[in-house]
């Protein structure tokens, strides 16, 4: 068996010394190369997918905030941790978008009009701008669902349709305790039908 490896292996390296050999022998070690990387990386899973990933439903609701987001402190920290426990009830998508710059409902409007767009199913508002944005919009948008968040001398009544507004409005009050649970509780029912 010697006999007939040892002149194979000579051959192999000499034409591996020259040149053109290095050339094919590089382009072999790189044709390889993509070939087990191209199996690796875009290979099947094996097995079943994650049990612990969520399967969200076609829904989304959508927050319009000041510039401050959903930072500890602002007004709109528990609305948001109120959206969050709606969605795990509901396995919905939540997401949020701060009015940047110059807090009027002049300015606000070109990001409520991203989230219509986004064709967000619930659309909250918290903060004076926003809310003035929203009512002024909620009329030529009856398909979706607005939640403002405002000062007691707005509506009658906690969670329901403030005077003057569109019937597609609902009003939540932001004073007093429990206002996450609050929020939850209107987008579960603002929200369309289980598929």
């Amino acid at each position: 068996m010697s006999l007939v490896v040892r002149p194979a292996l000579a051959a192999a390296w000499r034409a591996v010394r020259s040149r053109r050999g290095r050339w094919v022998a590089g382009g072999t070690v790189v044709a390889l190369a993509a070939v087990v990387g191209a199996v690796v990386l875009l290979g099947e899973e094996s097995g079943p997918p994650d049990p612990r990933a969520r399967e969200y439903r076609d829904v989304n609701s959508c927050l319009l905030t000041g510039e401050q987001g959903i930072i500890a402190g602002t007004p709109a920290a528990p609305v948001w941790a109120g959206m969050q426990k709606a969605s795990l009830e509901t396995r919905t998508r939540v997401s949020y978008v701060p009015v940047m710059g110059e807090q009027s409902a002049k300015n606000a409007l070109p990001h409520l009009n991203s989230l219509l767009q986004r064709q967000c199913d619930v659309v909250v508002a918290v903060g004076d701008s926003q809310v003035e944005a929203v009512r002024g919009e909620a009329g030529n948008h009856r398909a979706i669902r607005f939640v403002v968040v405002a000062g007691p001398e707005t509506a009658e009544a906690d969670g329901e349709r403030a005077p003057g507004t569109s019937e597609n409005v609902t009003v939540v009050v932001e004073t007093g305790d429990g206002l996450e649970d609050r929020i939850a509780r209107i987008i579960q029912k603002a929200l369309p039908e289980s598929e």
